[in-house]
């Protein structure tokens, strides 16, 4: 049972998703006003594993609640719903922590899709750089000025292998998945394989999180 808070202003869209979600056996909804109630004390309170978050909050701005919940309980995975996920969107929404940046006009299997795979511990929100490569790009220049990462490179980075670091070349070239596959002649299912990989030995978030990590190391 995933249980999953709903907050959004506009009422109509909020209860439709309840009710959309609410016929999944699987789903536990909570509804939740941003305009009737304390937000992170009901969030505190309900103890959700997925908030599904408007990004245009008028009593708190949708991002700022996404970071603040990110911060205060890192095991809930937020999902932020847009009406306009433009590349400055998505870029922000990535700052933020979240798993996901959804359009409001989003078909119900892909929302429910992705609220399952972000509850696994995946983050969908990495996908949408390898179409948006203006988007990957803001986001390499953001780890690059970080003056610090809290501990040491060598704490960190692990070795890695042949392989794996020319799979990260390609990586940081702009190249998906796909891509990369057909660049080496070797299955996609094999290049996500090593890339699970790399992000485990760099102890990485993300590829872009990785490519970053290696970039400083030089």
């Amino acid at each position: 049972m995933i249980k999953v808070m709903v907050v959004d202003e506009e009422t109509f869209f909020r209860l439709g998703l309840n009710q959309v979600l609410s016929q999944r056996s699987d789903f536990e909804v909570v509804d939740c006003d941003p305009a009737q109630e304390p937000l992170m004390e009901t969030i505190e309170a309900s103890s959700p594993d997925v908030v599904i978050l408007g990004s245009n909050l008028r009593t708190q701005n949708g991002l700022s609640l996404a970071r603040e919940i990110a911060k205060c309980y890192p095991y809930i995975r937020v999902i932020l719903l847009s009406s306009d996920p433009s590349d400055e969107v998505l870029f922000e929404t990535i700052k933020t922590a979240a798993a996901a940046c959804l359009s409001k006009n989003v078909r119900a299997d892909t929302l429910v899709d992705t609220i399952k795979r972000t509850f696994s511990g995946e983050y969908p929100i990495n996908e949408s750089l390898e179409t948006r490569p203006m988007v990957a790009r803001r986001v390499l220049e953001q780890f690059e000025e970080l003056s610090s990462l809290g501990k040491p490179l060598e704490e960190v980075i692990a070795p890695l292998t042949r392989r794996e670091t020319q799979i990260l070349t390609y990586i940081a070239e702009g190249n998906t998945n796909k891509e990369i596959a057909n660049k080496l002649e070797i299955s996609e299912q094999t290049v996500k394989s090593h890339v699970s990989a790399i992000l485990r030995k760099l102890n990485a978030n993300d590829r872009a999180h990785a490519v970053a990590l290696v970039m400083r190391q030089g």
